[in-house]
């Protein structure tokens, strides 16, 4: 990383820590630790402080809010916020084998979301807002193909849901759909997913952090993808309260419908309710996977 100066555009430095993060990542589990605990706690440990050193060097006036971080409270005043994972999927890290986790680097810069950056290390990729729009960096463009999965006729909406504890909420929005419920683990992993058009819509209400979502959000909408709150809103980042209760990502194309749904399923049962709304404080994996 020593060939990086302060003049490489911000998106450039997103994607490349980034990607350095996730080979520490994969170096370590590789190497590390047999029990799966211990080696959780110093993947997250050590890249969040490979991460900030980086950052101090590459972006030496920027403010950062990471999740294994303290909140300084001086990122509320600033005009440029890093906002980073450094390990989106703790728990699927620990197990050998999966590879739905992820490293996430995101800058948001005076009310916007200007670069972003989610590597999957496992899976040998890296979603940048450094990438055009149609390559493997960013492959997904805002209109799916007519036929693809959840148009008219060609099979069922793939819903990303928890693979642990999907919420009610999205299994009675999946029974109204006639949806089909995709399990997997990181939120990262999620948003790459429909990114990448492996599934269609990544609806979540369990509640999360920024950091959970930022980077994701800014490659999603690089993308062309929607994304919003549940209710249509635009989410917002640098908050005094970081948790982020829901979130919506789709093509542009599949987001009436879904949010059209949505609407109905919570007024019918008044579901969909943050589970973070009165409590945001979550795991330590902060979003429920």
């Amino acid at each position: 990383m020593e060939h990086l100066l302060t003049t490489v555009p911000d998106d450039a430095v997103a994607r490349d820590l980034a990607a350095a993060a996730g080979e520490r990542l994969l170096a370590l589990r590789a190497t590390g630790p047999a029990d799966a605990d211990e080696l959780r706690h110093e993947g997250d440990l050590q890249s969040h402080e490979f991460l900030l050193r980086e950052l101090e060097r590459l972006r030496p006036g920027d403010a950062v809010l990471s999740e294994e971080g303290a909140d300084d409270p001086a990122r509320l005043i600033a005009d440029r916020v890093w906002i980073v994972d450094p390990l989106d999927g703790t728990r699927e890290f620990g197990e050998r084998g999966r590879t739905d986790w992820a490293v996430h680097v995101a800058l948001w810069q005076r009310g916007e979301l200007t670069a972003g950056a989610v590597a999957l290390p496992a899976q040998g990729r890296v979603l940048s807002t450094a990438a055009a729009p149609g390559t493997d960096g960013l492959p997904q463009l805002s209109e799916p193909a007519e036929g693809a999965p959840g148009e008219s006729g060609s099979g069922p909406i793939r819903l990303l849901v928890s693979r642990s504890r999907p919420p009610e909420f999205v299994q009675q929005l999946a029974e109204r759909l006639g949806a089909e419920l995709v399990p997997m683990g990181s939120a990262g992993a999620k948003a790459a997913a429909v990114i990448c058009g492996q599934a269609d819509a990544y609806v979540h209400s369990g509640g999360q952090y920024e950091w959970d979502s930022a980077a994701p959000v800014a490659v999603a909408r690089a993308a062309g993808l929607h994304t919003s709150r549940i209710d249509g809103s635009r989410l917002v980042y640098n908050q005094a309260d970081p948790s982020v209760p829901d979130i919506l990502i789709s093509p542009a194309r599949l987001a009436p419908g879904l949010l059209a749904a949505i609407s109905e399923v919570r007024a019918a049962t008044g579901s969909g309710r943050p589970a973070n709304a009165d409590n945001p404080s979550l795991s330590t994996d902060s979003e429920l996977h």
